[in-house]
């Protein structure tokens, strides 16, 4: 469907879901209310990080935490970037972690501190890709940009029908999204988009019966509203293995600190047999001795593959390790070590099954 062959339809869904914004805005820490004063460009930027692939359920914790250690940019610049990424744990897709240090240090130190305002000049800082330029933009400085995140591809895609399957449909989305983003406001109409995906135009059963654009939607005239966006035929996951080591002393579990190139590049880990995205692990101990191994007590997903992970616990009294990244962590303190998520599953079985 050729969108600008429908101004009139364009300039409806327009009105329609920005008027609905006005009494339906989701509440949300680093957001000003409708029409109020622009809020501040570190906590859009934040944000806007902590919310690539990820819900906004489990954002708000780690905003909180982040803005209450550091307050602004040069705060989080700062910071020792281990620290960063112990507070960052959890939340997956570390390289955003480590991006998000970086940008932080390259605005304090080369910008003075102040975010950019164009989003030409967004796209420049590390980290920051289109869809989080044009949002920064937006909604930061009141700029027109076109903003689509997966909420918003899911909502243009309905209201439009494009067919196009996706990936190179978003270039159809994007220019739907274009036809209907206003000259003015377009920070309050891309996160009125937002909320309209998230909480009205959901993937499974979108309720359809309270939306403010149920008139001007294609895919509702079609009845077909699940069939869109048209997706490619999901890839089966490759499986690999993994094996971990427990090795533990006087109460303390031995740590290591991963290569800060690659997945979970520089966070705290148990040590392991050098598994990756692309191969399984080798399962070689990182020393000799007696290991008691325990199959496959963790199941992790990533994006592009799962892991299965082996946990083998070292037996004998003895420990002798030289590894200058090894780190002595006391049991008792291991939440606050910064573990990612997959780590900390293997931790918790294994404190589990000491019980």
């Amino acid at each position: 469907m050729a969108v600008d062959s429908f101004p009139a339809k364009a300039r409806k869904i327009s009105t329609n879901i920005g008027a609905h914004y006005v009494d339906n805005a989701r509440i949300l820490p680093w957001r000003s209310p409708p029409g109020s004063n622009l809020p501040d460009p570190y906590h859009v930027w934040l944000s806007e990080i902590m919310l690539q692939q990820t819900t906004v359920g489990a954002v708000k914790s780690y905003f909180d935490t982040f803005t209450h250690r550091w307050p602004t940019v040069q705060d989080l610049a700062g910071a020792k970037e281990a620290d960063v990424l112990a507070a960052w744990a959890g939340l997956g897709y570390y390289a955003r972690a480590r991006n998000l240090y970086k940008c932080a240090v390259y605005v304090a130190e080369t910008l003075n501190g102040i975010f950019p305002q164009k989003e030409s000049e967004l796209l420049k800082l590390p980290g920051v890709g289109a869809y989080t330029a044009a949002a920064i933009a937006a909604i930061a400085f009141g700029e027109r940009a076109v903003v689509v995140d997966a909420n918003i591809e899911r909502l243009v895609a309905r209201l439009f029908a494009i067919e196009t399957p996706l990936p190179r449909g978003r270039t159809e989305i994007r220019a739907a999204m274009d036809a209907i983003t206003p000259r003015h406001g377009a920070g309050d109409f891309a996160q009125a988009c937002m909320d309209m995906g998230a909480t009205i135009c959901t993937s499974k059963n979108p309720k359809c019966d309270i939306c403010p654009v149920q008139k001007q939607c294609a895919a509702f005239a079609g009845g077909n509203m699940e069939y869109f966006p048209v997706k490619p035929p999901k890839k089966d996951k490759p499986v690999r293995r993994a094996r971990f080591f427990w090795i533990e002393q006087k109460g303390k579990v031995l740590l290591a600190t991963r290569q800060p190139q690659g997945m979970l590049g520089g966070m705290r880990s148990l040590p392991d047999d050098g598994w990756a995205a692309g191969n399984d692990g080798h399962a070689t101990p990182p020393m000799t001795g007696e290991w008691q191994v325990h199959d496959n007590v963790v199941q992790h997903s990533f994006t592009h593959f799962s892991l299965e992970v082996d946990l083998a616990v070292y037996r004998n009294e003895k420990i002798v390790t030289n590894n200058d990244d090894n780190i002595w962590w006391a049991l008792d303190d291991i939440a606050n070590a910064g573990l990612p998520t997959l780590y900390a599953k293997a931790v918790k079985w294994k404190l589990k099954e000491q019980k």
